[in-house]
């Protein structure tokens, strides 16, 4: 069976890998955290089918698409069953159009419970940029460089209390650390995707505790409506 479902309704999914069926530049760029890459076309591919499309009709772009992806279908259905050996699984793709009905098909036809996100990843960031556009309760954790504010984090986290790491979801130490000991960080898009995700577990009527930072964290940018809210908020 095929469901279509609101972000909503898939935040509340317990245990339901989702493949994004983008390309794998697409992905790259930002995904839905925890998403895992199943694309339909490789990045060469998507450009072939969409000059089809612009340049000759609809119809001669789909029968590109079965030309290109004919062989792969068992390929598609083998790399879900390794995420999703209960065949339970959720997919998406930019707009929620024809790669994620053509996969979220071939996943039901062979078994599988396929829920396919509406409006798919175009609408997450719709969705993600609303979360910071929310009014929160926060309370600023003010001092030095190099004082201790994150390990005060971290202690207050484990209090119970709600907290939120900016400089953990940029992969950034601050102004005098940087990237010391980190990952390299992610593209600004995929900070704002792990961001809002965060966010939006947390209850928006409790405090929520931040540390306090600059605009920007590394080459990441804190998206303007929360960072105006950190400004005004209890230092």
């Amino acid at each position: 069976m095929i469901h279509q479902i609101s972000i909503d309704e898939f935040t509340l999914l317990k245990e339901v890998p989702l493949a994004d069926v983008r390309t794998p530049a697409e992905f790259a760029q930002g995904h839905v955290p925890g998403a895992f890459n199943l694309p339909l076309f490789d990045n060469e591919e998507r450009v072939k089918v969409g000059t089809t499309y612009k340049q000759q009709s609809r119809e001669e772009a789909i029968l590109l698409g079965f030309d290109l992806t004919g062989n792969k279908w068992s390929g598609f259905i083998k790399d879900a069953l390794k995420v999703s050996p209960q065949k339970k699984i959720a997919v998406h793709c930019w707009r929620g159009g024809m790669r994620s009905g053509a996969m979220a098909w071939a996943l039901n036809l062979y078994g599988f419970e396929v829920y396919v996100i509406k409006g798919g990843y175009k609408n997450f960031r719709r969705w993600v940029l609303q979360q910071f556009e929310n009014r929160y309760q926060l309370c600023v954790l003010g001092g030095m460089t190099g004082s201790g504010k994150t390990k005060i984090l971290h202690q207050l986290k484990n209090l119970g209390e709600q907290v939120i790491d900016l400089e953990d979801l940029a992969q950034h130490q601050g102004s005098s650390y940087g990237t010391l000991g980190k990952l390299i960080q992610p593209t600004q898009e995929q900070f704002e995707n792990n961001f809002a995700l965060q966010l939006s577990t947390l209850n928006k009527n409790c405090r929520i505790w931040v540390e306090d930072e600059s605009l920007t964290i590394g080459q990441r940018v804190i998206p303007n409506p929360f960072w105006h809210q950190m400004r005004n908020a209890v230092l």
